[in-house]
């Protein structure tokens, strides 16, 4: 049954890249695998969904073909035309005017050949996201990522053979790595390159194979990786770390690369401040007579604290700049300001000498 990817998300048809991104955010996040009640195989879906649904070309083949497409590289097989629109194709005798081979047009449809097994060969991408402080994103941190994932396997150093075994060619496929297998369409008989089964489009095959990965070359293992998060990161920003994903299909005979991983920023909301774009805002409560008079104070920042003069007369309101007081440029050079924000707090309550000395002063027009 074909995929709809716009349910798998929980977003209509019609809805906007902002939107597909949030939605996939908040799924992502909750059946993350590494998560208390995580659904690998939930987890799986929605990434295939969000790949193509974010993509502008996969989206408008995925809107016109249905998921029958190879669009997601998730090794989609071809169960049908699913919503195969004909009409684009013009007039001939029989409604269709083309030129060109027709395993070019029909190539992505079918998701087979050579090119399909090239994607095999890469390990699956991880997507994870992750909590920061508005302190780290200041001068940039390494964090320690836990990640529970398909790694080379130990016994048999990622060749899928026990040791003293063999590596054979395939006989399924003779090799190659794909087998041709008929379909019948409406338009005629067409030939489908599919990945080998028996050797998952390797080509070949331990003689006998590893007790431990059963030949795969890979097992499940949870696993710690060092990762520099960049200083300036933005809130929902994400940022890759190359092959640092699932490990491919027997990564130890060299013809197989590791995933890619995803890592998305969620910054923390700071109780002091607030964080506008690569600017930095902080509000400051004064007094009635340090903004007539003026003042020297000590205000804090993500660094240290330092002293900030208050000119005498200042308004409430007013917003005084700390230069390179904010965020490095994530894309370019410099960084952000610090705005510190004025605000001229009211007492609530008065002794009687304040008071008085407040009524003199109001009687001398203050």
């Amino acid at each position: 049954m074909a995929k709809n990817y716009y349910e798998i998300l929980g977003v209509e048809k019609g809805a906007n890249d902002e939107e597909i991104k949030k939605a996939y955010r908040k799924l992502a996040h909750q059946y993350h695998p590494d998560k208390q009640g995580g659904d690998e195989a939930k987890f799986k879906e929605i990434n295939e969904a969000y790949q193509v649904l974010s993509d502008k070309q996969k989206r408008a083949q995925y809107d016109r073909f249905g998921s029958t497409f190879d669009g997601a590289g998730a090794g989609q097989g071809a169960g049908g035309f699913g919503g195969f629109d004909f009409s684009g194709f013009g007039g001939g005798a029989n409604g269709f005017n083309f030129e060109g081979d027709l395993g070019d047009i029909f190539g992505d449809i079918f998701g087979g050949g050579k090119s399909q097994r090239a994607r095999q060969e890469k390990g699956q991408d991880i997507s994870i996201d992750i909590e920061l402080e508005l302190e780290d994103v200041l001068d940039g941190v390494e964090k320690d990522i836990r990640l529970y994932s398909a790694v080379s396997c130990s016994k048999c150093g990622g060749t899928g053979a026990e040791a003293g075994s063999k590596m054979e060619k395939c006989k399924t496929c003779g090799g190659s790595g794909y087998i041709q297998k008929q379909r019948r369409t409406m338009l005629g008989a067409f030939m489908q390159n599919e990945i080998c089964p028996d050797c998952q489009g390797a080509g070949e095959k331990p003689e006998k194979r590893c007790s431990k990965c059963g030949g795969d070359g890979r097992i499940k293992e949870e696993r710690t990786i060092k990762v520099k998060i960049p200083a300036g990161i933005a809130d929902g920003q994400t940022i890759r770390v190359s092959e640092q994903g699932e490990a491919g299909l027997r990564p130890g005979s060299g013809k197989s690369v590791a995933g890619d991983l995803y890592i998305t920023a969620h910054i923390r909301k700071h109780p002091l401040f607030e964080r506008r774009g690569d600017d930095l805002v902080y509000k400051l409560d004064i007094n009635f007579t340090q903004a007539a008079l003026g003042d020297s104070v000590t205000i804090p920042t993500l660094k240290k604290k330092i002293k900030l003069k208050i000119p005498s007369g200042i308004q409430s309101g007013k917003i005084i700049k700390i230069k390179s007081g904010g965020f490095v440029h994530l894309q370019g050079r410099g960084e952000g300001d610090m705005y510190v924000v004025v605000q001229i707090k009211t007492p609530d309550k008065l002794s009687r000498k304040q008071k008085s000395l407040l009524e003199d002063l109001q009687k001398e027009g203050l």
